[in-house]
Formats: structure tokens, sequence, C-alpha cells
């Protein structure tokens, strides 16, 4: 009972960081109806922000302040290279958004060197006891930001203005743009919600251990994180997001029962339970089923 407890908390904080990471995915997907791409770049270089702005401020502070930074470069890259797609195939967009994540990345791998980089959180790695079970405080940390995030997210979306349109123009844009909604404005805020979206999961994934270029590949399982939940479902993706960290956690502890499954099993998981849930579910678990009327 002890490490079935230990290894779904660690299952939830692992869980945690993808929900952020598709809510991210998620954001931009009902707003522009595109897939972005860019969202593991913006993971990586929210990170390094972090890295850097903790040396010279409080960790909470730092982590603002990457957010903030997060976000404002994902405007940018919304009204540079993205807006200037508007009216272009769905495809060539999600392509375009490919080469700003492989841009971002070579960057901030350029400001990261060869130091070792840490996000300096100040958890690290200790742990408390549930009972006789070890549950570390970054797992717990990870957990509570993503229902900080939700609420926020909540909030934002049922009483802000800009939240109603943003929500106004995943409904219908035409409709939308007739109420004077300025739908233009709604796909730059998605971009930098996402980002700042994507620099929260990085941070919180980077907490106690060193920083390297390689935290970005977490996001890559966030795609199968959101076709799980549904690309147009945040409910959707904060729940697939916690089922795949716990089945993704359960399945490195107990691979040794099934051993014929071979090493690497874990990793295969959030895609494997894609596919089966897409056998029955086309469309997500609580994702929009589309009707076509011919």
């Amino acid at each position: 009972m002890t490490s079935v407890l230990e290894t779904v908390v660690r299952g939830l904080g692992l869980g945690s960081v993808y929900a952020l990471l598709a809510l991210g995915f998620v954001i931009i997907y009902k707003a522009t109806r595109v897939i972005s791409f860019a969202q593991p770049a913006f993971m990586l270089t929210g990170v390094v922000m972090v890295t850097y702005l903790v040396q010279v401020m409080d960790f909470w502070l730092a982590l603002l302040a990457a957010v903030a930074l997060s976000s404002l470069l994902g405007l940018v890259a919304e009204r540079l290279v993205i807006r200037p797609m508007v009216g272009r195939p769905v495809f060539t967009v999600a392509i375009i958004t490919l080469g700003v994540d492989v841009a971002l990345r070579v960057v901030a791998n350029a400001f990261m060197g060869l130091e070792v980089r840490q996000v300096g959180d100040p958890w690290g790695l200790r742990t408390f006891t549930i009972g006789s079970a070890r549950v570390e405080h970054r797992d717990i940390a990870s957990v509570a930001a993503m229902l900080i995030v939700m609420a926020m997210l909540f909030a934002f979306f049922r009483f802000s203005r800009w939240g109603l349109a943003m929500r106004a123009a995943a409904g219908d844009q035409e409709a939308a743009l007739l109420q004077g909604v300025s739908v233009g404005a709604v796909f730059a805020m998605s971009w930098a919600m996402a980002a700042g979206l994507a620099a929260v999961a990085g941070t919180f994934h980077a907490a106690g251990s060193d920083v390297d270029g390689s935290i970005w590949v977490v996001a890559l399982v966030a795609l199968p994180v959101i076709i799980l939940g549904g690309l147009d479902s945040l409910a959707g993706a904060v729940i697939a997001g916690l089922a795949v960290g716990v089945l993704q956690e359960t399945a490195a502890k107990y691979q040794h029962l099934a051993p014929w499954l071979g090493a690497n099993i874990a990793p295969l998981t959030p895609y494997l339970l894609m596919m089966l849930v897409l056998l029955f579910r086309p469309y997500g678990l609580l994702g929009t089923r589309d009707v076509e009327r011919v």
C-alpha cells in the first residue's frame, strides 16, 4: 500500500506538469484551430529564464517574471510569425509553429551554456511522510500549482472581459467579429497564455534537479494528452494529464512484473493509452464531436 501511494503521488505530480502543458495546447487550438508545436520551446525558454532570474531574486518572483517574459515572447512570436499566416491552410501554420519551436530552442540552448543550472526551488528533494509513505514536496507543489492555475483560468474565462471574448471567438469567430470581438487580439492572448503555462510547467518539472537542454522532450507527452482529453477541452486536458502521469509512473514502478513488455514500456504508455481511447472515442474523452451536415 505504501508503494502504491508513493507511485500515485509521483504520478499526480508528473501528470500536473502534463496538464499545464496540455492546457496551453488546448487554449491555442480553441482560439485558432491550429495545434502549436512551439510549446516545448516555450517550456525550455521559461526554465532558462528562471535559472537566470533566480540568481538575483526570490524563486517565486523569478517564476512570475519568467511567466511574464514568456508570455511576452509568445505575443511576439504570434505577431511576427503566426499572424501573417492567417488564412493559410492549417497544416502550413502548424509547420510554421514547428519552425518557431526549433528556433527558440536553439537560442535557449545557447543561453544555457555549459554551466549546471537549477531553478532554485525552495523544496528541492525534501520529503514528508503520510503514514509510512514518503512523499516529495515537489510533487505536491506541482499539483498545487496546477490547481491554482485551473482556478485562475476558470475565473478568467468565466468573469473577465478577455476571457468571455476568447470563449466567444472559440465558439464562432464570425459571430464574435460581428459582436465587436477582436479575433486577432484573442489569437495573441492565447499564445501569451500558452507560453506562460509552459514556463510554469517547465519550472515545476525541473524542481529538485539540474536543468538540461533536453527538458523540452517532456512537452511531447502533452500531445497524446490533449488527444486523449479532447483537443478543445480544458477539463479533458487536466483529467488526461493526471491519468497519463499516474499510468506512466505505475508502469515504471511495476514493470518488473511484466518483463516481457520490455524495459522502456513506461514512456510508451501515453501513446498506447491514446490509441486505445481513440478506438472508442475518436474525438477524445471530453472533446466536441464534429458534426457535418450534408
